[in-house]
């Protein structure tokens, strides 16, 4: 029996199927875990537990989140929404200002949902397995970002606005169609990895020979 007293709700794929009221009371949990429960909606109640700071509500169902879910303004670690179904997220989720790691992977975007570019404080961000065909200039605004993780997207190129990223480690753009990278990317001074795997890199070798020219390692 899980003890209910614990600031963690552990109810990791126990296949739930709907979430239990109960777990909308606990206004004490800092960390939520509802992964692997086959669950195809999460309650607006999500709202009321304002104290987390990790959430996890992936290997899902999900179609949607909830608009409730931009309450949890304190959530901050991590929010786990990889491997469901959704398509977009409410704008206010754009009042995650504090969170620092997001994992939207495995899922049905089509495009990065705009909230996230509000997301300041992000460290590493997760969208692959998407259909995304491009990002937009406004992920220019994460310019905290660590690591981008891009994989098996529809990606042709990256925006100018790229170049603001000065944090910015690792880029993993394995298996996307890209046609072109732009020479922002040369303004990035802590860029140590491009992961350009099952990637035709043959329009912009000269861009990947100055990467390399200032020590970042090429995977091609």
């Amino acid at each position: 029996m899980f003890d209910r007293t614990l600031a963690t709700v552990n109810l990791w794929k126990k296949m739930l199927g709907d979430v239990p009221d109960w777990v909308w009371e606990r206004s004490d949990a800092e960390v939520l875990i509802l992964a692997d429960n086959g669950l195809e909606e999460v309650s607006e109640r999500i709202g009321e537990m304002h104290g987390l700071v990790t959430l996890d509500l992936g290997h899902n169902r999900l179609t949607a989140v909830p608009e409730s879910l931009g309450e949890l303004s304190g959530l901050s670690k991590f929010l786990y929404l990889h491997d469901n179904q959704l398509t977009g997220l409410p704008d206010s989720l754009g009042n995650f200002k504090s969170l620092r790691y997001l994992n939207l992977s495995e899922n049905a975007f089509v495009e990065l949902p705009a909230c996230v570019c509000e997301m300041g404080s992000l460290t590493e961000l997760r969208v692959t397995d998407n259909a995304i065909a491009a990002l937009p200039e406004s992920v220019g605004n994460l310019t905290q970002l660590r690591e981008l993780h891009l994989r098996n997207n529809r990606l042709t190129g990256l925006p100018m606005s790229i170049g603001a990223l000065t944090e910015l480690r690792q880029i993993d753009l394995r298996g996307n169609p890209i046609a072109a990278l732009p020479e922002d990317l040369l303004r990035l001074p802590k860029l140590e990895k491009i992961d350009l795997r099952w990637v035709d890199v043959r329009g912009f070798a000269a861009v990947l020979d100055q990467l390399e020219g200032q020590g970042c390692v090429v995977y091609s």
